[in-house]
């Protein structure tokens, strides 16, 4: 199945889109962090494009541009709730999507050094921000690590829908 974004046909790898590219051509449409990684995996998760953006949208610049968790983060662990959130309220069954967030997160703080946006971007503690979003130009693209955020929590949902699906295969 070929992925188009805006009639935009993308490259497929063994049948899948790129998707950290995908994620990438969201984010420079002036999608948000989360939406980026979210909508990027909107036809495997099942949803219309319109929905993945929705339910992900308050999520972005560190939920609701507060600048707690990574955006792009709270995109990722979406998915992996969507490959292996638990359907109980057994305690084992929180356990396993618990441990794996865990694992998501300490493998993003690897490659970033945080998973707060805040950290991330070089913002000082208590310097306050609006609600408004800051104009997308190359100068904003240039002074932040989100590209490759988005680019990596992209990388990271292809593998877990990856595992999910072979998983799932009878």
């Amino acid at each position: 199945m070929r992925f188009t974004i805006d009639g935009k046909a993308g490259r497929e790898y063994h049948g899948v889109a790129m998707t950290e590219e995908r994620a990438l051509e969201y984010f420079h449409r002036g999608f948000n962090c989360a939406q980026s990684v979210f909508a990027a995996f909107a036809g495997q998760l099942g949803l219309s494009e319109e929905t993945a953006l929705k339910l992900s949208a308050a999520f972005g610049a560190g939920l609701g541009r507060m600048r707690g968790t990574c955006g792009a983060f709270a995109g990722l662990s979406m998915i992996a709730g969507y490959c292996n959130g638990n359907l109980t309220g057994n305690p084992e069954d929180k356990e396993r999507i618990f441990a794996l967030t865990r694992e998501l997160a300490a493998a993003f703080t690897a490659e970033f050094g945080s998973l707060q946006c805040r950290e991330l971007l070089g913002l000082d503690a208590g310097a306050e921000e609006g609600a408004r979003p800051s104009d997308r130009t190359s100068a904003y693209y240039a002074a932040r690590p989100c590209e490759r955020c988005v680019a990596f929590c992209a990388a990271r949902a292809a593998e877990l829908l990856r595992d999910h699906s072979a998983a799932n295969q009878i």
